[in-house]
């Protein structure tokens, strides 16, 4: 379930993972389109900003080079008055060259106003050809996005199945470990029902001798199993396993304690207190292992989700309930099995009388070093990562500085080409009438 927050009234809703990815889908698609937007119309301004920006340049030079013209024919006028009747006929020629050059001038313009209208033109149809194909980008980036989201939907609708048809599994499977619960729990207090007070604790330490005793040949041959009747420290467990490999060096060691008591006990004992009497038959008799196999508490969900690890409390010990006393077995003695080989070579090394002591010192100190110098070398590999990623992103940057500056400068180089003399005292009326002045007084 996701969370959304309205910002206007910032009232939170909860909605499911189909209606959070519809929303989501809605937002991404106008975004994008209104992303698009914004590109095609500040594309439109900019080549208008441009197109202004460059009538404008040439109107300012265009004024400029008038007053030039001006300023030169006012000098002329003024030559033209106080010129001597000696050089009127000079005077008559400079104009008549005037003209010549004013007619060709006037020619160039009109060559240069041709150039421009057929510039305008060709932008024009750049712009409409641009913004045509961005378009045709836009209707394949919504197909394209149309296409992800249905791909999407069904990708969802799979999962939504996939995940519905493990929730039944998962729900059938626990309603078959819950019956088997309350199967095994019916089973063990109708077990403890028939049983007299005298008989209840040997009736539990009896049904796991017979579960065991049942196996032993075929899955434990090598065992030991029994009694602990040694009382000489003044207390014992009840039972004590010990299993040894072909040449007698010892695989594992379980010291048991098997607790049972009647539904109609007036005083209920708790599993943990036996857990300090148990571990301390567990050092005395020297068993790598205890193990509590426990019909108390038997409301408790603790003890009856299968083998209960207590060794925050008493190290190596396990409660268990009766169903689990062959398994916890097992579990242990596969555990014991895989470092049978290490236990092998100990005993083989206390036999040649070598010292592990500094063997083992010294492999701590190859573990810690190496884990030293694997961390130093961890972070200096990093350090480099991120250095070159940093470098990277810089040549990034550089490099779109260059491309941005390149276009610039074309842009201007473009500009300063079309400018000349002629396109600026283009439709120029003043500069007109002045010349038609002169070629009236030439007349």
């Amino acid at each position: 379930m996701n969370e959304i927050k309205c910002p206007h009234c910032q009232t939170v809703f909860t909605i499911d993972e189909n209606s959070y990815a519809d929303i989501v889908s809605q937002v991404r698609n106008k975004e994008f389109a209104e992303d698009v937007h914004k590109q095609l119309e500040f594309a439109k301004k900019q080549f208008e900003t441009e197109k202004a920006l460059a009538k404008e340049q040439e109107k300012r030079l265009y004024d400029e080079e008038r007053a030039s013209f001006e300023q030169k024919i006012l000098s002329l006028e003024l030559a033209l008055k106080n010129a001597d009747v000696k050089e009127e006929k000079n005077v008559q020629e400079a104009l008549h060259q005037k003209e010549k050059e004013f007619n060709a001038l006037q020619a160039e313009l009109d060559q240069l106003k041709q150039q421009l209208q057929f510039k305008e033109v060709e932008l024009s149809q750049k712009f409409q050809e641009d913004l045509h194909a961005k378009e045709r980008t836009i209707l394949e980036l919504k197909q394209e996005k149309e296409l992800q989201q249905k791909e999407q939907e069904v990708q969802q609708t799979a999962l939504k199945e996939k995940y519905e048809l493990e929730l039944r599994s998962k729900k059938d499977q626990f309603e078959l470990e819950l019956k088997a619960k309350d199967e095994a729990i019916a089973f063990y207090k109708d077990f403890k029902a028939k049983q007299s007070t005298k008989m209840v604790g040997e009736s539990l330490e009896q049904h796991c001798e017979i579960e065991f005793n049942r196996l032993r040949m075929t899955a434990f041959p090598r065992a030991e199993f029994g009694k602990d009747n040694d009382a000489k420290t003044g207390s014992k467990g009840d039972y004590i396993y010990r299993e040894y490999d072909e040449n007698g060096i010892e695989i594992l060691s379980i010291m048991f304690e098997m607790k049972n008591e009647n539904d109609e006990t007036a005083t209920k004992k708790k599993n943990e207190h036996f857990f300090k009497e148990l571990d301390k038959d567990r050092h005395e008799k020297q068993c790598e292992y205890a193990i509590l196999v426990s019909l108390l508490e038997a409301d408790n969900e603790l003890y009856n989700t299968g083998i209960v690890d207590v060794s925050y409390q008493y190290p190596k010990m396990y409660v268990v309930r009766p169903q689990f006393f062959i398994p916890s077995i097992t579990l242990l003695r596969n555990a014991a099995l895989n470092s049978l080989q290490y236990k092998q070579e100990l005993a083989l090394m206390r036999d040649q009388h070598i010292d592990i002591t500094h063997f083992e010192e010294d492999l701590e100190t190859f573990k810690k070093g190496f884990a030293r110098n694997y961390e130093l070398a961890s972070k200096k590999f990093q350090s480099a990562i991120d250095e070159i990623d940093k470098t990277i992103k810089s040549l990034e940057k550089t490099k779109a500085a260059l491309l941005s500056s390149e276009n610039n400068l074309r842009l201007a180089n473009n500009k300063a080409e079309d400018l000349t003399v002629k396109k600026l005292v283009k439709n120029n009326p003043t500069m007109k009438q002045r010349f038609e002045e002169l070629n009236s007084d030439e007349s």
